[in-house]
């Protein structure tokens, strides 16, 4: 069994979490840098990843079921909890954003 995949999402989710680091000041302020990616840029690249997650965990599920002789139970397997941690991660985000939103919300000013 491969763990490439495995590895590759664990890659680019510790780039993202460089990324996102790096456009923060000591003092909590967005550093103004140029070419720094913008948040709104960044999730939509998230979203877009667990999209493609699930659409490549449809596509081997499709192809397994069909008996394809290229699809392996293993790979199967491992696209569909790929697409699950991707998604649950997703959901965490989203937890955690809405949590930060109402806490804003809620400060007196």
């Amino acid at each position: 069994m491969s763990t490439t995949g495995i590895d590759q999402m664990l890659r680019e989710l510790r780039t993202a979490a460089a990324q996102a680091g790096a456009g923060v000041r000591a003092e909590g302020t967005q550093a103004a840098a140029p070419g720094a990616p913008d948040f709104a840029e960044v999730l939509r690249a998230s979203i877009d990843s667990v999209h493609q997650a699930q659409q490549a965990s449809t596509d081997a599920q499709r192809a397994y079921d069909a008996g394809s002789p290229d699809a392996n139970l293993q790979e199967v397997v491992v696209a569909m909890q790929k697409a699950s941690l991707s998604f649950q991660t997703m959901v965490q985000v989203r937890n955690r954003l809405v949590s930060a939103y109402q806490d804003i919300m809620n400060t007196q000013v």
